[in-house]
């Protein structure tokens, strides 16, 4: 078996500190940050910590010259044509929701359809939800199956000419489910309609390159592939960019402004107003280094191990009920204990040092489906072990123990 080194792992600040007392199994919510990043943000903060794109002084280039630096790694990172394809969000949630508000109100009319997965994220679902209830538009869903994956038997029929717009996850962040983007994509360009994929819990764990895909918008969030918090990416076709116009106004993102008429500032810069997120854009182009040094072939052979051991260890608790178990997945586990409410299962867990989470995971359309108010998720990264997992699985035993 292939066992992950203690170096590897004391990357990460909080596995070094505490490495006997803490299993992080709550990697879908948010990975852990390694020190490369911090060290990159901090070296912003104490060496050039001013902003970007206004001052003419060194400092005010050093921080201009790492900023940009970071928006090319990321277009590097997904294979954009252009770093003009590169909008610096706040995350994933920002990003759909700037294409709700700019490309929505600019291109969908009332009677125009957006189509949906019962899969979604509520980032993913509320804003087209608001939208529709402005304009006038209509939301269609695929749905699920028991499994976990989509129902693609009528995707060409509910993929119409009145379909504006297709919005899917890459990665159901409850289930672990791998969507077929690519042959959904396909379908949906065949009809004329644009393609949203929210890669939020994919981009940490495979290589996405936008090209190949074909794919319209892509989004995702830098805490979730081992970069800081309120950074995120929005990738557009740059056609698709231009013909949008700005969701919000301040500096930044003008050409030239007088009280009758305002010009905009060519992409990127149009659709990132005020003073952008500086350290955190520094530290997701870290991230990129980071990930591209460890390689996308370790992190899916370690991955695959995490998801494969804990499969066959899991299935054999009693009274554990497994949500999803689609064929293509990743290290995303849905669970209850049978007659233990959720939250009670992660209480108890926390106090033995394993971290999971629980609840909806706002993903209350997948409770709808399996009629539940809500469930617990264990979900690992490359730097989990397998000596974790056993721990994890012990515990659990132990917890439907002490609650019967």
């Amino acid at each position: 078996m292939m066992h992950i080194s203690n170096s590897l792992r004391n990357h990460f600040p909080l596995l070094k500190k505490c490495p006997e007392t803490v299993v992080y199994f709550d990697n879908a919510s948010t990975t852990l940050k390694p020190i490369s990043v911090i060290n990159k943000m901090n070296e912003l903060y104490t060496e050039y910590p001013v902003n970007v794109h206004r001052g003419a002084y060194r400092f005010a280039e050093q921080a201009t010259r790492a900023f940009e630096d970071s928006r090319l790694a990321v277009q590097r990172f997904i294979n954009a044509r252009s770093t003009k394809e590169i909008v610096f969000t706040r995350g994933t949630t920002d990003s759909i929701n700037l294409i709700a508000s700019s490309y929505g109100r600019t291109f969908l009319k009332p009677g125009d359809e957006i189509l949906l997965t019962q899969l979604e994220h509520h980032a993913n679902i509320v804003p087209w939800r608001m939208l529709c209830d402005r304009i006038g538009s209509v939301i269609k869903v695929i749905p699920m199956k028991r499994d976990g994956e989509l129902d693609l038997s009528n995707i060409k029929s509910l993929i119409t000419n009145k379909t504006r717009l297709v919005g899917l996850v890459y990665v159901s962040n409850s289930l672990g489910t791998i969507n077929p983007v690519a042959e959904i994509i396909e379908i949906a360009h065949a009809r004329g309609a644009k393609v949203l994929v929210d890669a939020a819990q994919a981009i940490a764990h495979f290589p996405i390159d936008v090209q190949n895909l074909d794919v319209d918008f892509l989004c995702f969030s830098g805490h979730k592939m081992f970069g800081p918090f309120g950074i995120g990416v929005l990738y557009g076709k740059e056609h698709l960019l231009e013909g949008m116009p700005p969701h919000q106004g301040g500096g930044g993102m003008i050409q030239n402004v007088n009280f009758d008429e305002v010009s905009y500032a060519p992409l990127p810069s149009k659709f990132e107003a005020g003073t952008p997120p500086i350290a955190s854009a520094v530290g997701l182009g870290e991230a990129t280094n980071f990930i591209n040094e460890i390689g996308f072939k370790f992190i899916q052979e370690r991955e695959n191990l995490l998801l494969s051991y804990t499969l066959e260890r899991i299935k054999k608790i009693n009274g554990l009920i497994l949500y999803g178990e689609s064929k293509e997945r990743s290290a995303v586990f849905a669970f209850n204990l049978t007659g233990v409410h959720p939250h009670d299962v992660t209480a108890y867990l926390d106090q033995k040092g394993i971290c999971i989470r629980s609840g909806h995971h706002c993903n209350q359309p997948i409770m709808t489906f399996y009629q539940i108010p809500a469930m617990n998720r264990a979900s690992m990264s490359f730097y989990n072990t397998l000596e974790e997992i056993d721990y994890f699985i012990e515990t659990l035993k132990e917890t439907r123990k002490f609650f019967s």
